[in-house]
């Protein structure tokens, strides 16, 4: 029997053992009120960037539609200036050929 005991590595036991060790107090740490607390401040000020960054999106989608709405206009605009510049043209060359 005590040449089972002396096949085991007593370094890698004791590195499992700290391991085990460590692993339950480190489940202890993080499930105490102190770190319930901290996890709830931090989901707080994730929801609240949320916010900010969902306004802000609000803000450049419309500051987009407005762009695009001008553009279109600004389109529509020049294609009226230009069918009346291709009728005066038009008007024009009538006249040369009477």
């Amino acid at each position: 029997m005590l040449e089972c005991l002396k096949k085991i590595n007593g370094k890698a036991t004791g590195i499992f053992a700290a391991g085990v060790l460590f692993g339950t107090a480190g489940i202890k740490i993080l499930s105490s009120r102190d770190a319930k607390k901290v996890y709830t401040n931090c989901t707080a000020a994730v929801l609240r960037a949320k916010d900010c960054v969902m306004k802000t999106a609000s803000v450049i989608q419309e500051n987009a539609e407005d762009i695009y709405a001008e553009a279109k206009q600004i389109n529509q605009e020049r294609a009226l200036t230009e069918e009346e510049v291709g009728e005066e043209e038009t008007e024009e060359e009538i006249e040369e050929e009477a």
